[in-house]
């Protein structure tokens, strides 16, 4: 029998990563707060268009979620109408969204209860990283349902690993973000000074990034950085929610983390200059307004 797997949140991320999963010919439902969106999909792909959440899971073997944040899995995932309520026993739960460890640890209990499995999954790639089906995925639950999961989540991954109990893929997303921050921040004045130093910025990349100062960042945004070009990519805004989260749970966890948080004031600075939708990148903006 073909495998139902239901998607929930149709956003940037989770329209191309649907798309993956019926392009592999599994029995795809969707459904997306905004229904034109779920309209849209369907169109594109093949796939059912569904009302309801409760309508969506019926029946799914496997339930996909990618929304906004720790208060929209609230929304979607719990009361009479929400997917634990809905879905079947023994369904898997998967969530890529980026939120809190805590809200991870409470839906896998309240899963539990109800016979079903949970998997939390937030990915990082960004939206071309999903187009292209080449996300890295951070996994936290049990090894009986990462084994169950994994072949889905193999449709639209790069790198896929289960870090450990639930809580543990958010946990490791944030690691990832943390170090990102940084590594922008570092990148915005490396670049920054180049160009107060009158050189040619682009040489300077072309020989520095064949050495130890290579990086994702320096090989896929210096050159948008350079050119001033922001309309792209990963949103100021959604930065600052998952630094806020990384900051919250630093200090649960008694961790210091001072540069993520001078970072995530520098991106305050950047929203404050109406750049809540630029791409992260923009924070060489910041250092050259501020001469």
């Amino acid at each position: 029998m073909t495998t139902t797997v239901s998607f929930i949140g149709l956003g940037v991320m989770g329209y191309p990563m649907a798309g993956h999963l019926a392009k592999a010919g599994l029995n795809v439902r969707v459904w997306n707060r905004t229904s034109e969106k779920t309209k849209q999909w369907a169109q594109e792909y093949s796939g059912t268009p569904c009302q309801t959440i409760a309508e969506a899971v019926d029946g799914a073997d496997f339930v996909m979620t990618c929304v906004g944040a720790d208060k929209d899995l609230v929304e979607v995932f719990e009361g009479d109408n929400g997917i634990i309520a809905n879905a079947p026993k023994n369904a898997i739960l998967v969530d890529h969204t980026t939120a809190s460890a805590g809200i991870a640890e409470q839906l896998a209990a309240s899963a539990s209860q109800n016979g079903q499995g949970f998997i939390d999954a937030p990915v990082s790639g960004g939206q071309q990283g999903a187009e292209k089906g080449q996300l890295t995925i951070m996994c936290g639950g049990s090894d009986a349902d990462f084994s169950k999961a994994k072949p889905i989540l193999e449709l639209y991954a790069r790198a896929l690993n289960l870090m450990g109990p639930a809580g543990s893929g958010q946990k490791t997303k944030m690691v990832n973000q943390i170090a990102i921050a940084g590594l922008v921040q570092g990148l915005s004045e490396a670049l920054h000074f180049a160009e107060k130093a009158e050189l040619d910025v682009q040489k300077v990349v072309d020989v520095i990034s064949k050495g130890a100062a290579q990086s994702w960042q320096m090989e896929n945004r210096s050159g948008t950085m350079i050119a001033g070009e922001f309309d792209h990519g990963f949103a100021v805004d959604w930065m600052r929610k998952d630094l806020g989260i990384c900051l919250a749970e630093a200090n649960k966890v008694n961790a210091s983390l001072p540069v993520t948080a001078l970072v995530d004031q520098f991106y305050g600075d950047v929203q404050a200059m109406g750049g809540r939708r630029w791409d992260t990148s923009s924070l060489i903006q910041r250092l050259r307004k501020l001469r």
